[in-house]
């Protein structure tokens, strides 16, 4: 029998680029999400919401007993107050209950966001790069109720940094990004995008050339790791080679799985999962690991293997913990998994999209789909059972043998397992 474990599990946070990430977050099990409307945010230029698709984020978030934040995280120009203006008042003339946060970095749109919405909670964005516990206090003075640590800390920097808010800001909650890019720079503050194409990173249209693939130019020679002057001998970055172009600067992912036991007992109050603007299936999977990781901690087990197998089917880069190990900023110390871009495919042939009938389904084909191939089920909590029986038709009633990914079908299946929103993939040969 496991023992329950005592601890107040975190809030899981995930990114909601559209409605359907967002309905991909819910099914998966986040507990939050965060997104943004037309503009002010860190991700303005592809993944933002309408003004009426954030009132029906909202709506069926909270059906679901989720919780929203909105994200007004880019820094803004003084010709662009008047657009916040405007965003205050959208967001304070939604039906009750409305957005339960609002997510920022600037000084300004924090008082004016506590002017307008006094009783929307305040919480500061990565963007601010909150590195110490004065900082997080000075922005508690400022009316926050939640400060996200800077991925620049080290697991040391934070249990220092709580100790201190314990003793002196107790209502001050944490948050702490687990999985997803991290930036070249301190939170964002790069000048590469701007320089490159006029997009800058604080006004959320970063165009990310820190992940672009490099190659020599004509003539120059090539490198595959570099040393710096000071250091003789000792490999300073690594470029990560594939199909004739080089990542130099970022090429790999935050993942902090294996360490959501010592944040869980660190006690902060959220785990937040970048990428509003990865994919519906990248969001159900990775919030399906994290979900259940939570979970199994709080029933006494924790599984690190199944949850990293899980994730390299998610991921197209590789992962590491970044600057989160003792020593990582100074020694370069961190754990590194799946180097190179991952060999892993995780074979997901369609999203069920609605119930038909007692034993029919329509789906939205997403790979290559062979009738007679075994499928498995991707249910909440990594379960992943496989299919019974069945048959692939057209919408008219033909029957298919193969489906090709953009096509939308029937699956004619008698099983309890399927519900809306779920993922189907094939099961390992």
């Amino acid at each position: 029998m496991r023992k329950s474990v005592k601890f107040a599990l975190p809030e899981l946070l995930a990114p909601a680029g559209n409605l359907e990430k967002l309905a991909a977050a819910l099914t998966y099990g986040a507990d939050a999400v965060y997104l943004g409307g037309p503009g002010l945010n860190l991700r303005a230029a592809n993944a933002h919401m309408s003004w009426e698709q954030v009132a029906a984020a909202v709506a069926q978030a909270h059906a679901t007993g989720a919780r929203v934040y909105y994200c007004l995280n880019a820094l803004p120009m003084p010709g662009d107050l008047p657009h916040l203006a405007e965003h205050l008042e959208r967001l304070a003339d939604m039906p009750a209950g409305g957005v339960d946060g609002i997510i920022a970095a600037d000084p300004g749109v924090m008082a004016m966001s506590r002017r307008r919405l006094p009783h929307v909670p305040l919480h500061v964005s990565t963007q601010a790069s909150t590195m110490n516990p004065a900082a997080a206090m000075a922005w508690h003075d400022m009316g926050a109720s939640r400060v996200n640590l800077a991925r620049e800390l080290e697991l040391g920097d934070m249990r220092s940094l709580m100790r201190t808010l314990r003793k002196e800001c107790p209502e001050l909650e944490t948050e702490v990004f687990v999985h997803g890019a991290m930036c070249l720079a301190i939170s964002g503050r790069c000048l590469l995008s701007a320089w490159l194409t006029g997009r800058s990173g604080n006004q959320g249209t970063c165009c990310h050339p820190c992940r672009f693939e490099y190659k020599p130019a004509p003539g120059a020679a090539l490198r595959l790791e570099v040393e710096e002057k000071l250091r003789p001998g000792e490999t300073t970055w690594e470029i990560e080679e594939q199909q004739d172009f080089s990542m130099m600067f970022a090429p790999e992912d935050l993942c902090l799985i294996k360490y959501v036991p010592a944040l869980v007992r660190l006690g902060v109050a959220a785990l937040k999962i970048e990428g509003r603007m990865k994919s519906p299936l990248y969001v159900a999977q990775v919030v399906d690991v994290y979900r259940t990781a939570l979970d199994d901690f709080g029933e006494g087990r924790f599984r690190p293997g199944l949850y990293l197998t899980e994730l390299a089917l998610a991921s197209t880069r590789p992962m590491g913990s970044g600057l989160f190990l003792p020593g990582a900023r100074k020694a370069g110390r961190r754990a590194r998994y799946f180097d190179g871009v991952p060999a892993l495919c995780s074979n997901v042939l369609a999203k069920v999209q609605e119930r038909l009938g007692p034993d029919s389904w329509r789906i939205g084909c997403r790979g290559r789909w062979t009738s007679g191939r075994r499928v498995q089920a991707m249910l909440p909590g990594l379960r992943r059972p496989e299919l019974p029986a069945y048959a692939l038709e057209s919408e008219d009633g033909g029957r298919l043998d193969v489906l090709n990914p953009g096509l939308t079908a029937v699956l004619r299946c008698e099983s309890a397992l399927l519900r809306p929103g779920i993922f189907l993939r094939a099961a390992p040969e």
